[in-house]
């Protein structure tokens, strides 16, 4: 038995001598211990089996058993009559925002507009990238990743970006999905497609999530190939993308429902697995009207790259299907082939499950982060107000909660999962910025993922007197450590932007550049270098500058920002994940730490190098 033990404890199966009880060393003795003896080893083989049968029952049932207790202290922060004022005003804004929200939500679902969904859906018989979803995913309950990306680009709207990226479930296992729109543009790709594809694939790598692909392009957009082929973040870093998750035993399965010319050839051909669709799917390097412009041979699509010849043929697809209904049901048994070990649902009775869910919501309405959601940084109120309805029975955990109060650390759960939540209250001091550094690391030391609530100010400081030099000395040097610390946390991070995203505190607060594993914005919210109306601070002082010339040059920047900051400007350039409803910020919440909880259900994460075989 010791021997067993210590075979599967130590490391390398190495015996390890504490726990070896003493023998005699008599020729009788000496050989019932020796190893040689194949009938011993072959029961420390079986004991070692039962042990490790044993090690796993042991982390299913800890998959099984709940996390610790937590008996954090309610916030109490009811709306009071001093804030009214405030909060109606953040609730005009926000109802403004909203109608923008929904006006941009109509446009982006009718995609390339109707004349483009009667061609593609009569004369090309394929169904919508919506009803392809439908079909694929367990349920419409996902999680889509920047709807507003490409609307209102220099070269025209292109409504998401001319595909859907998102997270779903399929057979109860979260998948990033990465669907061309066939609609928008005939399914072209323009720089920001690509971007957006790149971006589902960070996610899909970051989140070590299965990555499904809906193929139906024409291609790049030649007009704008010097946007799209060349460069290291262009068109070919999805192929890259692509044979690194596959290193990485990231699962990615396609689905060619579409065409699948040039570069969009090698999509499918990297997969794991691809399924292809009679008729309407087509994988070629160049069409037949190249065909017959090279070479004079008229040949159909189907004959050139179609299903039956991929399939049958040339061995570049796996599974064939006579139509679309058929090709998702495959994908969705090629899921379930997949390497997972989902947690069992745990079954309860339907009143403890209704009082457990009361107990989890907080004490107040999520409809009041509309009136909470700032206008402007003058229109902020308590950042607590929003922690206290966003967290599980509005509780909070804070963390040094009298030192740098500009910054509110401390810990919550929502929907059960435990979160150290950092959030402007105010300027990013010198002492709040050692505070959130402090902060991050324990989090990060504690494998707790971290949730930030930005609001920046809307301008740096500035320095008119030696003690402010000294003061913003010290707050740089402060700010710079919790970049790093930011930076360096190996915990998933998830940034909300909640007001205004602004200067270099927007860095220190895990802005888009450091990295988040989701990034999201309120429909109030600002992203620029400062804020509208403070467009003064950029300007250089200049002496002999006319007052009136000056005044009139600071308007026309202020106007600028006042464009170029808003939420659905950024999005439709994908400085961020998505813009969400602040009444639905909870909800995203949930999906996202289910989604980056996930990967600890993978059975197998690494790859043992085989020996190299000359052919």
């Amino acid at each position: 038995m010791y021997r067993c033990m210590t075979r599967s404890v130590c490391s390398g199966g190495r015996v390890c001598p504490t726990f070896v009880p003493a023998y005699s060393q008599t020729s009788s003795s000496s050989s019932s211990w020796t190893l040689r003896n194949t009938a011993e080893e072959r029961q420390h083989r079986l004991a070692e089996q039962r042990l490790q049968c044993s090690v796993r029952c042991m982390s299913s049932a800890a998959r099984k058993s709940r996390s610790l207790r937590s008996a954090f202290p309610v916030l109490e922060l009811p709306l009071q009559p001093i804030h009214q004022h405030v909060y109606e005003a953040n609730l005009r804004n926000s109802n403004s925002c909203h109608n923008k929200y929904m006006e941009l939500s109509e446009k982006v679902k009718k995609g390339g507009g109707e004349n483009a969904i009667a061609r593609h859906t009569q004369r090309n018989k394929k169904l919508l990238v919506r009803d392809r979803l439908r079909l694929l995913l367990d349920d419409e309950d996902f999680l889509e990743l920047s709807p507003f990306a490409g609307l209102g680009l220099p070269y025209g709207d292109i409504p998401s970006a001319g595909c859907q990226t998102g997270v779903g479930r399929i057979n109860g296992l979260w998948c990033v999905f990465i669907a061309n729109d066939a609609t928008v543009k005939g399914g072209t790709a323009y720089p920001i497609t690509v971007k957006k594809q790149l971006r589902a694939q960070e996610v899909a790598i970051q989140n070590r999530l299965p990555c499904v692909y809906l193929v139906d392009s024409g291609g790049a957009f030649l007009p704008l190939q010097s946007e799209i082929f060349p460069d290291k973040n262009q068109g070919g870093r999805t192929f890259y993308n692509e044979a690194i998750m596959s290193a990485m035993k990231i699962p990615q399965v396609s689905v060619v429902c579409g065409s699948c010319t040039a570069g969009g050839a090698y999509i499918p051909t990297m997969a794991e697995e691809t399924v292809m669709v009679h008729r309407i799917g087509t994988i070629f390097l160049g069409g037949p009207p190249l065909v017959k412009a090279a070479t004079g041979e008229e040949v159909t699509p189907e004959d050139l790259g179609g299903a039956r010849l991929h399939a049958e043929v040339s061995g570049c697809v796996d599974h064939f299907a006579w139509e679309e209904k058929e090709a998702y049901e495959y994908t969705r048994n090629i899921i379930s082939t997949l390497n997972f070990q989902l947690p069992e649902e745990e079954e309860e009775d339907e009143e403890k499950m209704r009082k457990r869910k009361v107990e989890e919501e907080p004490l107040y309405s999520s409809e009041e982060l509309l009136g909470l959601a700032p206008r402007s940084y003058n229109y902020s109120l308590d950042v607590k107000m929003v922690v206290s309805r966003l967290t599980d029975g509005s509780r909070f955990q804070e963390f040094k909660a009298r030192y740098g109060t500009t910054l509110t650390t401390g810990f919550a759960k929502i929907h059960g999962h435990l979160v150290g939540i950092v959030a402007n209250n105010g300027e990013l001091s010198n002492e709040a910025a050692l505070k959130g550094s402090h902060f991050v690391q324990l989090c990060d030391q504690r494998d707790v993922p971290l949730l930030f609530l930005q609001n920046t100010a809307p301008t740096a400081a500035l320095t008119l007197s030696t003690a402010q030099a000294e003061i913003n000395s010290n707050r740089l040097k402060a700010q710079g450590s919790m970049m790093s610390a930011i930076a360096c946390a190996s915990v998933p991070k998830i940034t909300v932007v909640i007001g205004g995203c602004h200067g270099a505190d927007s860095y220190a607060m895990c802005g888009r550049s450091f990295d988040p594993n989701f990034l999201f914005l309120w429909p109030n919210a600002r992203v620029s270098m400062t804020a509208p109306g403070h467009a003064g601070s950029l300007l250089p002082p200049d002496v002999e500058q006319a007052e009136e010339e000056k005044k009139k040059q600071e308007d026309k920047l202020n106007k600028r920002l006042e464009e170029e900051s808003s939420a659905f400007f950024a999005s439709g350039r994908l400085w961020d994940d998505g813009v969400i409803l602040p009444q639905e910020t909870r909800k995203v919440l949930r999906d996202c730490l289910d989604i980056i909880k996930q990967q600890q259900y993978q059975l197998s994460t690494e790859k043992q190098r085989s020996a190299l075989l000359r052919i």
